[in-house]
């Protein structure tokens, strides 16, 4: 089963990233882009787990829960990675929040590479994936549109508490990606 744990945004911020999505949309770049209902950020990518694993994931959530308390995470940012002016995956990145997101990210890593699940070759960026690009065509639009939208939420100041940390079982289907929720941890609250 292929998963992976994440936090959830709050409608409002889908919503902007969605808008954003639009405008970015319109430089006809070919990109495919992450329907807005399905817009997360990711702690830890599972890929193709064995389902024998998931109970042990579970628990390894679970004494998340007594670890952190809940946190709020702000919209900061837009950018595109390996760089900007050559765009593979566009993100959307944030400031507050950051040091949380990657502390939990680092716990997810250690705990899970103990189950035999591979950790990642790059260090952890606190970031939301909106789109990730398949092609060159108007590439140069693309990076035009992006250049203009680095500041896209400098005022807006879009931040959610983030209370819960979820693990989802993503079934790829030929319309993209159906997420289904396995199991949510609440943060602990103060």
């Amino acid at each position: 089963m292929r998963a992976f744990i994440a936090i959830e945004l709050s409608q409002e911020i889908k919503d902007s990233l969605s808008q954003l999505q639009e405008r970015l949309k319109s430089s006809q770049a070919d990109v495919k882009w992450v329907s807005p209902q399905n817009i997360h950020l990711t702690l830890k990518f599972l890929g193709e787990v064995d389902e024998s694993k998931l109970e042990k994931i579970g628990e390894i959530l679970e004494t998340l829960k007594a670890d952190k308390t809940p946190f709020y995470m702000r919209l900061s940012s837009v950018g595109a990675f390996p760089k900007t002016n050559y765009p593979r995956v566009i993100w959307a990145g944030i400031d507050k929040g950051d040091t949380e997101t990657k502390e939990i990210a680092k716990f997810l890593e250690e705990k899970i590479a103990k189950l035999g699940i591979p950790a990642e070759d790059r260090p952890f960026s606190s970031h939301i994936t909106i789109g990730r690009v398949k092609s060159g065509l108007n590439r140069e639009g693309l990076v035009k549109k992006l250049n203009e939208s680095v500041n896209h939420f400098a005022k807006a100041n879009l931040e959610f508490q983030v209370e819960k940390i979820t693990l989802f079982k993503s079934t790829l289907t030929p319309k993209g990606p159906v997420y289904e929720i396995l199991k949510e941890v609440s943060l602990t609250t103060t």
